[in-house]
């Protein structure tokens, strides 16, 4: 027993000591719990990444407190002394300020939670990770219309939360409202096909049309507003060069949009070629020499 009161007096004396002891227990303390958490899976769980943010964000705040207060007499000296450089810290802390403030922000304003999908600037991903200074996403190919994952992580500072405004797109993660066009060179008559292609692809979205209109439903009511239906559509204009431009919009799954685009895409060039057949090309005579 008097070696324990002689330890503790050696460490209460050696702050330093004793602060890195600390962060080691804890360290050590945080592998072990992730380590449980984690487990033998090679993917991890929705619900895995909350409990892995959880204790980071646990240990990360635990470290602080515990350090505050062993330090507190040393830190309020060290407050009254800088009172004259007091103007300069906060400017030289200002995205370090921003970036705590950004996550209170965050979390006051649910603005999406653990493996929601988001929006932010030109980046689009599902969150893996959030603490007090960044989020980290897994990033996600929203901008030409794939829906899967790049292999990319991308790490956003929470000041971010202040510059650019923030999507959810969770609701995009099981449906998605998928948006193509087919350009046609031709100036005809593509009215009559609109038929065809409505049965088709009807034929098409046999499987999944009523699971989408209730998800479409159950949307419009949690977001308040008017979305469009979940039944498939059709718009036809026209460019500049005058070439016809046929739009299709569908509410499908996020995971089977590509195929079901190039479905349509194949039906509607089958149902094209058999209305308008390529003209034949007109063999040309071969010019007869004049006799001389």
């Amino acid at each position: 027993m008097q070696h324990l009161y002689v330890a503790i007096a050696f460490l209460q004396e050696n702050k330093l000591i004793l602060t890195l002891l600390i962060i080691f227990l804890i360290m050590a303390l945080k592998r072990l719990v992730l380590s449980q958490i984690r487990g033998e899976v090679s993917f991890l769980t929705e619900e895995q990444r909350k409990w892995m943010s959880r204790t980071k964000n646990g240990a990360f705040v635990a470290t602080i407190l515990i350090l505050f207060l062993l330090w507190k007499s040393e830190i309020s000296q060290f407050a009254l002394s800088v009172t004259a450089i007091a103007i300069a810290i906060v400017v030289a802390s200002k995205e370090i300020i921003l970036c705590f403030t950004g996550s209170i922000q965050r979390a006051s304003s649910r603005s999406f939670r653990m493996g929601d999908w988001i929006e932010v600037g030109k980046l689009c991903g599902e969150v893996i990770e959030h603490n007090m200074m960044a989020t980290v996403i897994q990033e996600i190919d929203l901008q030409h219309g794939q829906y899967h994952y790049t292999g990319k992580t991308a790490t956003l500072p929470n000041s971010m939360f202040f510059t650019y405004p923030v999507k959810n797109l969770n609701f995009m993660k099981r449906y998605v409202f998928h948006n193509f066009t087919i350009i046609v060179p031709r100036f005809v008559n593509l009215y009559p096909l609109l038929p065809i292609m409505y049965q088709r692809m009807e034929t098409h979205f046999a499987h999944f049309i009523d699971v989408a209109r209730r998800y479409n439903n159950m949307i419009e009511k949690h977001a308040g507003v008017d979305l469009p239906s979940a039944e498939p559509h059709i718009e036809i204009s026209s460019a500049g060069a005058g070439e016809q431009v046929v739009h299709f919009m569908i509410f499908c799954p996020t995971d089977k949009a590509n195929q079901l685009e190039q479905l349509i895409r194949r039906d509607f060039m089958e149902a094209y070629e058999k209305a308008f057949p390529p003209e034949p090309a007109v063999a040309q005579e071969p010019a007869q020499e004049s006799e001389s």
